[in-house]
């Protein structure tokens, strides 16, 4: 594409659908039960079946991809009848007791959320064979027992950008980012990238706090970018993030247009008069057809990398802020990804 930075290809499956069936396959009958789930008609025979969740740092009400994984997996519970339960964790220090403590409990799938967990998930499941795991972000290889579902979060970051690069009315748009990790780069790499493929004289201003769980960092960084002249900030940093759409609501109500693109699901709840779009990253939909297909017998150990052509990540339908004309051309680079016209890149070029 003319004009455009050239993109490398990240691989990725066909459908969520069949991350389930085609990926993690065989995991054994299982155990769990959540919190205010009901059985659902004729699901009685699932009630054994126990399913666990173990968070990172940034915990289940994080309005990010925790709450989206929790929110996945207590919609299997309530249609399959089965048992989910969460296991919150305070510090780095709490993963493997938690994720022991499923394994203790006779749970035969276990989940870690988030890549921070990838050592501790190896750690518990090399020592606990018999029962299945499963990841999300993070990559745990060489054992048969561990899934890892991955996202192709540089492409729908993209989309978000292309949206942001042709609605700045200042030039400037901004990036907060939580931990300086892979996947965090990732969302970076696919934002400049759009941006830059919508309006190559916007400028990206970028800025790290180094954690997940600090909505106080989160609106110092944002209020940095504004007062660098960014109008538009997207933001992957957890319920660090809270911080940012924080900060755009005081600026707009002090008169100031400023906007905040959400992340991992559409966070308009958290300031709607704020909220230009947000990325989706379907955490949810992933825990779900996972965790179904292990039900039914199936799993496959490995790691799987969903993207736009299984619709795992993107846009919410409804984007009341967003132009059409703007949505069209968001269409119109969705499409030259999916064909593989255009590979967005994993790590920041600029």
């Amino acid at each position: 594409m003319k004009g455009h930075p050239k993109f490398r290809r990240v691989p990725t499956f066909r459908r969520v659908g069949a991350i389930a069936l085609a990926f993690v396959l065989a995991l054994g009958l299982l155990a769990g039960c959540a919190k205010g789930s009901a059985p659902a008609p004729g699901a009685g025979e699932h009630k054994d079946f126990r399913v666990g969740m173990v968070t990172d740092i940034g915990g289940v009400n994080d309005n990010s991809f925790n709450q989206g994984a929790w929110e996945g997996l207590q919609r299997f519970g309530k249609e399959t009848g089965a048992t989910v339960k969460y296991v919150e964790s305070k510090s780095d220090a709490d993963y493997v007791p938690n994720l022991q403590q499923f394994a203790q409990g006779g749970y035969s799938l276990i989940w870690g959320i988030g890549y921070m967990m990838a050592d501790a998930v190896r750690d518990v499941a090399s020592k606990n064979p018999a029962i299945k795991f499963g990841i999300i972000d993070g990559e745990v290889k060489g054992l048969d027992n561990v899934t890892s579902v991955t996202f192709a979060e540089q492409e729908g970051a993209f989309l978000v950008g292309v949206v942001a690069g042709l609605m700045t009315k200042t030039g400037k748009v901004g990036f907060v980012g939580g931990m300086d990790i892979p996947v965090i780069k990732r969302f970076e790499a696919g934002f400049k990238a759009g941006v830059r493929a919508a309006n190559p004289n916007a400028q990206v201003l970028v800025a790290y706090t180094g954690n997940f769980n600090r909505p106080d960092d989160g609106k110092s960084a944002a209020a940095s970018l504004y007062d660098k002249g960014a109008d538009i900030v997207f933001h992957a940093a957890g319920q660090t993030g809270d911080g940012v759409f924080s900060e755009a609501k005081d600026r707009r109500k002090a008169g100031q247009e400023v906007w905040v693109i959400g992340v991992d699901r559409d966070q308009r709840d958290l300031g709607p008069e704020v909220t230009l779009t947000s990325m989706l990253k379907r955490v949810d939909v992933a825990i779900y057809d996972v965790s179904k297909s292990v039900m039914e017998g199936k799993f496959t150990p490995g790691i799987v990398t969903l993207g736009l052509k299984e619709d795992a990540v993107g846009l919410p339908k409804d984007n009341p802020h967003v132009p059409q004309d703007v949505m069209q051309k968001v269409q119109e680079f969705k499409e030259k990804i999916v064909k593989g016209e255009i590979v967005v890149p994993t790590t920041p070029e600029y």
